[in-house]
């Protein structure tokens, strides 16, 4: 068995059992990879992958589990190359972020800035998805980091750590009947078409839930995953916009009236996780620091020996977040 081997069954079913594209995404040969397999597969006696002729068509039971084994497997190997080269240049390596629009464009810009002049030669990548995409990234050691407000609860192997409240705003036209009121209720709100986030983005849930403690019904006429496009739209007329306080520029939405919804709504908390097990590097932990200041190196310790979430919870109940 060679970890060559591990490393194509672990991608072949991380590219939906296409080969030619793994292949491609590993810089090798389509037959070479598929020889590899077979090879592993007679060696084990058993069948990692069913076929239909020369197409893989699904994971065998127990290719599940030799797959989730080699999984580990691999990220053990890459922890064990991440110490060696914290040892060797402890300012030198990568950090992969995966994040949404909210996060990359209104929370994290200062923080990249501050990292990159601190650590030049340590090259940072980040990917933009949905919680969800963001959320298995991490899960499946494709990214070093995830930051989002969903998704991160339904991974277990996930460390999650809380870095920051934030809330949501109301923003209309200066000609809008809303900008004359003087207090805003969820009541009214619900009256007039609103454009907002897509389900499962930027705290979506909680916007939901608040109409439907109410036994309200809001009228979401339309929705996007980016705070900017729903301004757009809000400036044509077609709605009232929800969207977070913090993708709300005083000097850029001057022409729209901004009213505090933080009455109305509770607040969202978005969350950093990384795989249980991580070799923490130095520079990983300062832009956790950079990025959430309470969360201290002796945190990060304490939150990775949590066996569960609930531990977890209880490690941040008395922690008083910032404010965004």
């Amino acid at each position: 068995m060679k970890l060559q081997q591990l490393r194509y069954i672990w991608e072949v079913a991380h590219h939906d059992l296409n080969v030619s594209a793994t292949a491609q995404s590993l810089y090798t040969s389509q037959p070479g990879i598929s020889k590899q397999i077979r090879l592993l597969e007679d060696e084990l006696g058993i069948e990692v992958f069913a076929r239909s002729g020369k197409h893989l068509t699904r994971v065998t039971p127990a290719g599940e589990r030799i797959t989730i084994t080699a999984g580990e497997i691999l990220r053990k190997v890459e922890s064990i190359k991440q110490i060696a080269q914290e040892f060797s240049n402890e300012k030198k390596g990568t950090l992969s972020i995966a994040t949404t629009h909210t996060q990359a464009l209104y929370a994290l810009p200062s923080v990249i800035r501050d990292f990159i002049k601190q650590y030049p030669d340590v090259a940072l990548h980040m990917h933009q998805g949905s919680p969800m995409q963001i959320s298995e990234m991490a899960a499946n050691g494709a990214v070093d980091f995830a930051i989002s407000t969903e998704a991160l609860e339904l991974f277990g192997d996930l460390v999650m750590m809380p870095c920051y409240r934030w809330n949501r705003c109301v923003i209309v036209p200066q000609t809008h009947p809303l900008a004359k009121l003087l207090k805003l209720t969820i009541e009214t709100l619900a009256e007039y078409p609103i454009l907002t986030y897509v389900f499962g983005f930027a705290g979506r849930s909680k916007l939901d839930e608040a109409f439907s403690h109410h036994s309200l019904t809001p009228k979401v006429v339309f929705t996007a995953a980016d705070a900017d496009v729903i301004k757009t739209y809000v400036r044509l007329g077609l709605g009232v916009g929800i969207v977070a306080k913090m993708a709300v520029d005083a000097n850029l939405d001057k022409d729209l009236v901004v009213l505090d919804a933080s009455e109305l709504f509770e607040s969202s908390v978005t969350k950093i996780g990384f795989r249980r097990g991580t070799f923490m590097r130095g520079f990983m932990c300062d832009f956790i620091e950079k990025f959430a200041p309470h969360l201290t190196r002796e945190v990060m310790a304490k939150a990775m020996q949590c066996n569960n979430k609930q531990e977890l919870e209880k490690l941040f109940d008395m922690v008083e977040l910032p404010v965004h």
